[in-house]
């Protein structure tokens, strides 16, 4: 890649361009799904530790965006939904987003450490680790399985939020993980199935572009199978609850409709459909993930309040 302090800037960077080099919509599920595992755990944090450590897991992922957008620069130029950020767009060089991600990094992997325990900083740490050198270095470029090996990265923000709380690993931190992981390939893919054409510009091996767009809804189709007992099956665990378990057969239910739906779709259907149909599945994808781990708040509320007696 070429040093980014020779490229000609046309205009000067902003405060909003350094924020969106930590790609904040991918930060808010990490804050998220990290304050899920957090709060559902069976051990009580100082509401100051734990807002504390949400910030610091928050600048975990935020860094981790900064570096994949700095070793992405060359493929962002090329694919039209990532052409206007920052460094592609000349706002921000890659030297400084380099910088800013390997700052962001040491600060909040030390930080985390400091506030909260040095298991949850040791997996913020190899959260980046594996995002940036095994996803974006390694996987991305090289095979269509990038995006299942890859999702571990996204996955593992709740194991952290759980580790603040108690220190370790267990069973239901290894669920909440496994719902993630299990959720990631058929979210992306379906992006890709209408984002298809930027992949192939870029080079990228996306299942779409290596295999086509059939085999791709099928694996789709596989993958929200396999999802969904994870799902159900988190519901057992000491997490889990009735309202959680409505939560999931339903939004399972949804789910495994929708994938069934784009896997017996025509290839042959107006290219405006389809598009509309496949975004359609990928949005209610975000929902399906935002809303069960929704429930499981919900679930950890009312556990609570009955222990308190309510």
């Amino acid at each position: 890649m070429s040093d980014s302090s020779v490229i000609d800037r046309g205009q000067e960077a902003e405060f909003g361009d350094f924020v969106q080099l930590l790609k904040p919509r991918v930060m808010s599920l990490v804050v998220f799904t990290a304050m899920v595992g957090l709060l559902v755990a069976p051990v009580p944090v100082h509401p100051f530790v734990a807002a504390t450590s949400i910030l610091f897991i928050a600048l975990g992922g935020g860094a981790s965006g900064a570096l994949n957008m700095w070793y992405d620069a060359d493929i962002d130029r090329v694919m039209r939904r990532t052409a206007n950020r920052p460094i592609p767009a000349g706002r921000v060089s890659e030297g400084e987003a380099l910088g800013l991600g390997l700052a962001l990094s040491g600060f909040s992997c030390v930080m985390l450490g400091l506030a909260a325990n040095w298991v949850a900083a040791a997996f913020l740490a190899f959260t980046i680790f594996f995002y940036v050198v095994v996803y974006t270095v390694w996987l991305k470029r090289t095979t269509p399985q990038n995006i299942v090996i890859g999702g571990a990265a996204g996955a593992f923000p709740p194991m952290i939020g759980w580790a603040v709380a108690t220190g370790g690993v267990s069973v239901e931190s290894v669920m909440m993980f496994a719902l993630i992981f299990m959720w990631t390939p058929p979210h992306f893919w379906a992006l890709a199935l209408f984002m298809k054409d930027d992949y192939s510009k870029a080079g990228v091996p996306m299942l779409t572009v290596t295999h086509g767009r059939k085999v791709t809804r099928a694996h789709i189709l596989a993958y929200t199978l396999l999802l969904a007992p994870v799902a159900i099956g988190t519901g057992f665990t000491a997490i889990g609850g009735p309202v959680y378990l409505v939560a999931a057969v339903l939004l399972s239910a949804g789910f495994i409709r929708g994938a069934w739906r784009i896997f017996r779709r025509d290839e042959t259907m107006a290219e405006a459909d389809r598009y509309l149909a496949e975004r359609r599945f990928f949005r209610f994808s975000l929902a399906y993930l935002f809303l069960l781990f929704s429930a499981l708040l919900g679930q950890a509320a009312l556990r609570s309040l009955a222990i308190g007696g309510w």
